[in-house]
């Protein structure tokens, strides 16, 4: 669809598709939406998630960090996950009743294989980059529609973190006249937008606060013996106690001391992490381990909150969204570590938690092709705000 066709229109359906550092599957998001910037209105129409297979998941976590991404995993991977990303949007519209001859754009993050923000001098060139894997030729090309992808790329193109991307979307969802609100996902990695009462887009800050469910399922996969990959509503983690002197050791990592802009992935708290949590805590029971990984990611998000978010503004509520507020347990450590704000799930907002990153991409999407800055230099480090993203056209128009 050209860009001049989709501007005209007054609603506009569009496909957000997400594969988190978990690397459990694809979420799905058909989203109908109308305007763009600050005059945005939006309805979550249907949300799917199509989990991937265990071979699969290897297969991502092979070329993450597994030491087994050679050049030819990776392109392999990269068409491999094009295709199940489109048959994710097929999937969604399908459940939703809508042909994709109706579907006006699809918008893919990827899934992200490496995250390397920080530059690197390579022949006397900084070189900072984020690879995100799932062609979106094959998207395009399978569904027949409009397709943008590749949106941290802009944005460390201009000095910046190219993370987190939806701290855009947070400020048009969640901004509030009358009180500041924090808005976490909990993901794979945890991230944070602060969003002052009144505030306009340029005083609204966000950076990854460190580990979400990372660390936690890593351990209940060691745990299941790959059987399960995350911890049903924190009932491994109800079995174990806290280690306080684990957790004073995580909370240690110096990640957690570093001043925004900052973002992390795998390369901070992936594998090497983990097996270091395990060889240094031999004696510490599996249960004790979830338990402890568990509170480390509640008091890690408690310490960005306090370092570098509270002592600047005020702020009344949290609003968290993403497969950990699916986490019983995790959510009550949550509010114990932070008992100065209420914290509820997004859901409340009219945003289902674990639909909340599938919609922001899909809320991206619209505004790369309407040609708006999508980019919040506050929260990225970036030197400008940037239109996100690559576009691929399709041959359907609406």
């Amino acid at each position: 669809m050209a860009a001049q066709d989709f501007a005209a229109k007054a609603e506009r359906f569009i496909i957000g598709v997400m594969s988190g550092t978990s690397a459990d599957g694809v979420d799905a998001a058909l989203v109908a939406v109308r305007g763009s910037g600050e005059q945005l209105s939006w309805r979550l129409l249907r949300h799917e998630t199509l989990q991937y297979s265990l071979k699969v998941r290897d297969l991502i976590l092979g070329c993450a960090e597994g030491g087994r991404g050679d050049a030819a995993a990776i392109c392999r991977l990269n068409v491999l996950l094009g295709e199940l990303f489109a048959r994710a949007a097929a999937h969604v519209a399908a459940k939703a009743g809508i042909a994709l001859e109706g579907v006006d754009l699809i918008g893919s993050h990827g899934q992200t294989i490496q995250h390397l923000p920080a530059p690197v001098s390579i022949t006397g060139i900084n070189v900072r980059g984020s690879l995100q894997l799932g062609e979106p030729a094959v998207i395009a090309e399978r569904t027949g529609i409009t397709t943008v992808a590749q949106f941290r790329a802009r944005d460390l193109a201009a000095g910046g973190q190219g993370s987190p991307l939806h701290s855009y979307v947070d400020f048009l969802i969640f901004r509030n006249r009358a009180r500041g609100r924090l808005v976490l996902n909990l993901g794979g990695i945890a991230s944070l937008t602060a969003i002052p009462a009144s505030a306009p887009a340029e005083r609204v800050i966000g950076f990854d606060t460190g580990p979400g469910n990372l660390v936690i399922d890593g351990l209940v996969s060691r745990l299941t013996s790959g059987r399960e990959a995350f911890d049903h509503g924190g009932r491994y983690a109800r079995r174990g106690t806290i280690s306080q002197a684990l957790l004073q050791s995580l909370l240690r990592h110096p990640y957690l001391q570093a001043p925004p802009p900052k973002s992390c992935g795998r390369e901070e708290f992936g594998l090497p992490f983990l097996e270091r949590i395990l060889k240094e805590n031999a004696s510490v029971s599996p249960y004790d381990l979830i338990a402890t990984a568990t509170r480390f990611t509640a008091d890690s998000i408690a310490v960005a909150c306090r370092s570098f978010v509270l002592p600047h503004n005020v702020y009344e509520e949290a609003i968290v969204s993403g497969g950990g507020a699916r986490n019983d347990y995790l959510m009550e450590q949550l509010r114990a570590a932070i008992p100065e704000l209420s914290i509820k799930e997004s859901d409340e907002y009219g945003l289902p938690a674990h639909a909340k990153e599938a919609v922001a991409i899909a809320i991206l999407a619209n505004e790369t092709m309407l040609g708006m800055a999508n980019n919040l230099p506050a929260a990225t480090g970036a030197s400008r705000p940037v239109v996100l993203g690559s576009i691929t056209a399709g041959h359907r128009s609406r």
